[in-house]
């Protein structure tokens, strides 16, 4: 089936016509892009089965108030904070997303440390504890291919909430929060070597897991199979990129 055919396929999430899916997901959130198969392959023999599969893959959207529980009080009590420092709520979180019972805060990189450190320190909020931080690639999101995940807890309130900052693959920079949450030292270690993330103003932003002279960044979605093949008992298995192709 030739590029074109495949893009003319239906897509079941949006064709209510279409048969090849088990349920329509609806409108909700930021569609990203349409994987078609299991894995997003479209070349080679498909052997799983799902190479039929439509789907669109989408980012949840922004929530509209109220949020429901604390999730207001935090979001009130973090406006107010940033204002009294004179920083317009609005030009430091891009959107607010409510979604499986959590809350997410997207920040602008630029003000990631100053919002960081306001939860921190605002006795109202008091987010203590950064528990890590997690890279994510996601290629068709164009201008904000990779992000950071951090997940900061309130001991004193006992909550919990996510913040989230983006940045473009041609420019992988963000600020580091080792200054306001030390234990972040190796967490942004590791997200630096397996994603490629800059995380300006760490200590020592050096490799952790791979060798110092590795190629490429393993846990980007774009980084090729490689490996190599395995023998056991007179036996072999072929290296990952070698048994089948992939786009």
């Amino acid at each position: 089936m030739s590029e074109r055919d495949e893009q003319n396929k239906p897509n079941p999430e949006q064709d209510l016509n279409a048969q090849n899916l088990p349920g329509q997901r609806g409108e909700q959130g930021e569609e990203i892009r349409v994987q078609r198969g299991m894995f997003g392959a479209n070349n080679g023999g498909d052997t799983t089965g799902y190479g039929g599969l439509v789907r669109s893959v989408r980012l949840p959207g922004a929530a509209s108030r109220p949020y429901g529980g604390w999730f207001d009080e935090v979001a009130d009590e973090l406006e107010g904070a940033l204002e009294e420092q004179d920083l317009l709520p609005e030009n430091a979180i891009e959107k607010t997303v409510v979604d499986r019972g959590e809350i997410t805060f997207h920040i602008a990189r630029e003000h990631l440390l100053r919002v960081a450190r306001t939860l921190r320190d605002d006795p109202a909020l008091r987010f203590e504890l950064c528990t890590g931080v997690s890279g994510v690639h996601y290629p068709a999101d164009k201008g904000r291919e990779l992000h950071a995940v951090y997940h900061l807890r309130s001991i004193t309130h006992n909550r919990l909430i996510r913040l989230e900052v983006s940045a473009p693959d041609d420019d992988p920079h963000v600020p580091s929060l080792v200054s306001v949450y030390p234990t972040n030292d190796w967490h942004e270690r590791e997200t630096y070597d397996f994603f490629g993330l800059i995380f300006d103003g760490h200590p020592a932003l050096t490799r952790i897991m791979m060798p110092d002279d590795w190629q490429g960044f393993p846990q980007r979605k774009d980084y090729p199979l490689g490996g190599i093949a395995v023998e056991y008992k007179g036996a072999q298995i072929p290296a990952p990129d070698q048994r089948r192709s992939y786009s």
